[in-house]
């Protein structure tokens, strides 16, 4: 009587599962988890942007300001005409001479990277060469990770956003179908997002409907215009009191008229900072600022504790949604700017699907018919481990989300040669055994045993390569990388574990006379 082995009954648990968690992406149905198809086979958004790094220069040093600012006020440091020239260097003037050593001691402690030039008691504080260079290499990085995150935040799967060159950025945003959600992808990735929280400057303010920008710019102020009436103006110190590199957290809350606010939140040192603000402030007005334009300008009636600040404004909800989204993910440390776009239509992804599945099924079938003329029984037991081996890859890449691209398919079809290779160094270690004379149990455990090793290692080397793609490549590369990944180890459950279990099972039925019909050869000195 035959009896079911463990192998049957992994592999037969392996094939329902496979099964059950296919369905969702072969009928494409609405309920469950299923495979993304990528911008190559659905259409989508290509865009090449690039990067202003020059702008990365001004607003690490406007943070660095802000920073000497906070030194000096922590360490009762005394000072004067703290401003910033030209967007790359700081001036600051000290009223006590004895702070000299305290101060540079400070700066070189607090802000690595730079150099402080002296001449009676007038510093200038800019960044080293070598620092500038590394500055515009972070900018680019930081907006790779920061674009990425919104796109992830906004809920697309698998956006490809990756480096090109020394200052280009590649994004592909699969399923972007109509207008309107191609115009919110590309203000949410361009915008920058550069929150500052700014003191008005009250003793010159009722001038600024005359004053210009370089009489602004010769009291330490800066000109900006409000978010929803240009002619309206705001003299501002030049200086912020903090940015967004201290914000934790911004999500969408309603005001006390139902409107669209934006709550955030700041780290410790943005909350100290806010909180001693407010505290000597009171009575005076700061200013919110996104993107150098002024979102509002309350008084500060007293000390504001806790690091919670508001934005409100005129606010349409999927505006403040995106405009959380783009202060949670980040600010960018310079603008980018679209050099390419071009939209991928979905016909296209049609047609490469369509090619894409004849020279799968086409590969299968090809495969199939060989497998079951050259090995009969043997041939039709490796093509039902083929089968769940599919069955699995869109299973576990239905299960992940997984993105599959053109590539990916490839990666699919070259899977199907690989697992049935698998089975091919198996069934001819059986078939040399049997012609030696051995019996067709003996054959077939000695065949599996023998075939292991060298499987193993050609399936080892072939995954550790695909890793290292999946690591360091990008877009298409990642996506022929995973299915190749996902196939070679679905090939060894299905192809060593499954077959081999198969045919403990059917052993019963094995009638030595008949090793053509089960293994393609003549039934010469088989026991």
């Amino acid at each position: 009587m035959k009896t079911l082995n463990f192998r049957v009954i992994l592999f037969v648990f392996a094939l329902i599962f496979g099964v059950v968690f296919s369905i969702p992406s072969i009928m494409q149905s609405e309920s469950g988890k299923k495979i993304t198809l990528g911008l190559d086979l659905q259409g989508g958004l290509h865009m090449l942007l690039g990067i202003k790094s020059e702008i990365a220069i001004e607003s690490r040093t406007k943070s660095m300001a802000a920073s000497v600012k906070y030194i000096f006020d922590d360490e009762d440091i005394i000072f004067d005409d703290l401003r910033i020239v030209d967007g790359k260097q700081i001036t600051f003037e000290l009223l006590d001479k004895d702070d000299v050593v305290k101060v540079k001691e400070l700066l070189k402690k607090e802000l690595p990277g730079t150099v402080l030039s002296e001449k009676e008691l007038k510093f200038t504080l800019e960044m080293t060469k070598e620092e500038i260079a590394k500055t515009k290499q972070n900018a680019i990085k930081q907006a790779v990770d920061t674009i990425r995150n919104r796109l992830n935040e906004f809920g697309l799967a698998e956006p490809t956003v990756a480096k090109q060159g020394e200052e280009k950025i590649l994004v592909e945003v699969p399923g972007i179908k109509t207008q309107a959600d191609e115009q919110r992808i590309r203000e949410l990735i361009a915008r920058a997002a550069h929150l500052q929280l700014m003191a008005v400057d009250e003793e010159r303010a009722a001038r600024v409907m005359t004053m210009n920008a370089n009489e602004a710019k010769s009291y330490g102020d800066v000109i900006l215009p409000d978010v929803y009436n240009e002619q309206q103006r705001y003299l501002l110190r030049q200086i912020p009191v903090l940015d967004g590199s201290m914000l934790t957290d911004a999500k969408v809350g309603f005001d006390k008229n139902n409107q669209p606010v934006i709550n955030f939140s700041l780290n410790g040192q943005g909350a100290k900072i806010f909180g001693d603000f407010t505290a000597k402030s009171v009575g005076k007005r700061m200013a919110v600022v996104l993107d150098n334009k002024v979102y509002s300008a309350p008084n500060i009636r007293e000390r504001i504790g806790g690091g919670h600040v508001q934005i409100s404004g005129n606010f349409k909800l999927e505006e403040a949604h995106d405009l959380a989204i783009a202060l949670r993910s980040g600010a960018l440390l310079a603008p980018v700017y679209v050099m390419e776009k071009r939209s991928v239509g979905p016909s296209l992804g049609a047609d490469s699907i369509k090619a894409s599945s004849i020279a799968l099924v086409l590969g299968f079938v090809l495969v199939v018919l060989f497998m079951v003329l050259y090995y009969g029984m043997a041939g039709v037991v490796a093509n039902v481990a083929l089968i769940g081996n599919l069955f699995l890859i869109l299973a576990i890449m239905s299960l992940f989300g997984a993105t599959l691209t053109l590539p990916g398919m490839a990666g699919i079809v070259l899977t199907v040669g690989m697992a049935v290779d698998a089975n091919v160094i198996i069934n001819e270690r059986i078939r040399e055994l049997l012609h030696e004379g051995r019996s067709v149990a003996k054959s077939i455990e000695d065949g599996y045993s023998n075939a292991f090793t060298a499987i193993l290692d050609a399936n080892v080397t072939t995954l550790i390569a695909a890793v290292v793609l999946y690591a360091y490549g990008t877009g298409a590369i990642k996506g022929f990388a995973l299915t190749m990944s996902i196939g070679i180890l679905a090939s060894m459950l299905t192809a060593i574990v499954g077959t081999h279990g198969i045919y403990q099972w059917l052993l019963p039925k094995i009638d030595k006379k008949k090793l053509n019909y089960w293994f393609g050869i003549k039934a010469e000195g088989a026991k």
